[in-house]
């Protein structure tokens, strides 16, 4: 197995104890522990160089402005953007989402118009569409998943026709790991007429994502999934769709000119950049994306796809223990969502954090997923590059003891 234990040295939380016993940190896909070298960045800009950004005259301001578009830069070459231009900062992929929505497809969609989903999708992915949907009279319509946990493409044809006018969904699920269809989806938006817009905040940390060989027109991520901070993500689009939008939120730095009954908007990518943006943690976001960059990505890929192995084959040893997703690790990303028998997920998750164990437990924000699966929660453990296969074995173990607890074994 690809070894990356080195890297943990760089993570303080990960050296803490949790009832006594040492922390084995198995929710990344909800938020992703931070490296020091990311903590030292931030630290050091509100240190020395705290300033607001692109308007001030004076040293500090300037130093402030190029550390937030240094970022920017950073994140674009991150994902072999065209230009920084092309990267819009936002407080995550959520509000990413309903830029898109508010943005462009308020202005675009019409009554009798559909948009296309899946049923694994976030409600990040859901809900922005359905508020919109309600506001111009445009329907939702979904992919289905096949038997195997995989967006079923054969029905692509029935659900993407002339009437959809925007394809949106997940690059990588967060509950059942699945690699979304790509390449399948963008094409069928394209042949249609329709933009497609991705939900990458699973996708970008964990896979090599180039948004030009991907081809779509939007797609969205999250800094703190992929080391960095919370509270800032960052919007990719194509220059004509971003044209074609308007921006959802108004006030300073995104105009050009303010007349009292009429307003010109800024060029790219400040258009959609209104108020004081998140200037310390973009300065995080771009020291995540040199740790990363560091790394490889194609080293966390290939890492997460054997550990991620490691796991779905200790976890087959369990009784009683149902597996959502994928077991092609090929088809997958790190998070694995499991039910233990009939014990409740946030039963099992209390069980496991006594033996220093973090799992997610819930319906993870994708109910209409839950009710495909037939079941109200499960638990999730979510991999990443600093996790080690000795944290799969204490993940088992403690499975094991929760089974004896509750009279299962």
């Amino acid at each position: 197995m690809l070894d990356l234990s080195h890297l943990r040295a760089d993570f303080p939380i990960l050296d803490r104890q949790v009832h006594g016993k040492p922390l084995v940190y198995l929710d990344s896909a909800a938020t992703t522990q931070k490296p020091v070298q990311v903590l030292d960045a931030m630290d050091d800009y509100y240190r020395h160089h705290n300033a607001n950004v692109h308007r001030g005259a004076y040293t500090m301001a300037e130093e402030a402005t190029e550390l937030y578009e240094g970022a920017r830069r950073r994140v674009a070459r991150f994902i072999n953007a065209a230009a920084p231009e092309e990267v819009v900062f936002t407080r995550g992929t959520t509000s990413a989402i309903n830029a898109v929505a508010y943005g462009w497809g308020l202005h675009h969609l019409q009554p009798g118009d559909r948009i296309a989903l899946t049923t694994m999708e976030h409600h990040a992915n859901i809900v922005p569409w359905q508020l919109v949907a309600r506001v111009t009279g445009a329907e939702l319509t979904y992919l289905p998943l096949t038997a195997d946990f995989r967006v079923d493409v054969g029905a692509i044809g029935d659900v993407i026709d002339s009437r959809v006018k925007i394809v949106a969904f997940s690059g990588m699920s967060n509950v059942l790991g699945t690699i979304g269809p790509l390449a399948e989806a963008v094409a069928a938006a394209r042949a249609v007429g329709a933009i497609s817009v991705i939900d990458a905040a699973q996708l970008v940390p964990h896979h090599p994502t180039d948004v030009r060989a991907i081809g779509a027109d939007f797609l969205a991520f999250s800094a703190h999934k992929m080391l960095g901070p919370t509270g800032v993500g960052a919007l990719w689009g194509r220059r004509d769709r971003f044209e074609e939008m308007e921006p959802a939120e108004g006030g300073g730095e995104m105009i050009r000119d303010v007349q009292l009954h009429s307003s010109t908007w800024a060029d790219l990518p400040h258009k959609f950049e209104a108020g004081t943006p998140p200037i310390a943690e973009a300065v995080g976001f771009g020291a995540a994306v040199d740790y990363l960059e560091a790394v490889g990505m194609d080293r966390v890929r290939d890492h997460e796809r054997e550990i991620t192995r490691y796991a779905l084959d200790r976890l087959a040893e369990i009784p009683d223990l149902t597996v959502y997703g994928p077991d092609d690790t090929a088809q997958r990303g790190g998070a694995v969502s499991f039910t233990l028998a009939d014990i409740h997920p946030h039963d099992l998750a209390t069980i496991l954090d006594q033996s220093g164990v973090a799992v997610r437990a819930g319906h993870h924000c994708a109910k209409p997923l839950m009710r495909v699966l037939d079941v109200p929660a499960t638990a999730r453990a979510s991999f990443y590059l600093y996790n080690v296969p000795g944290e799969v074995d204490v993940l088992v173990a403690a499975l094991h003891e929760a089974r004896r607890l509750f009279g299962v074994a």
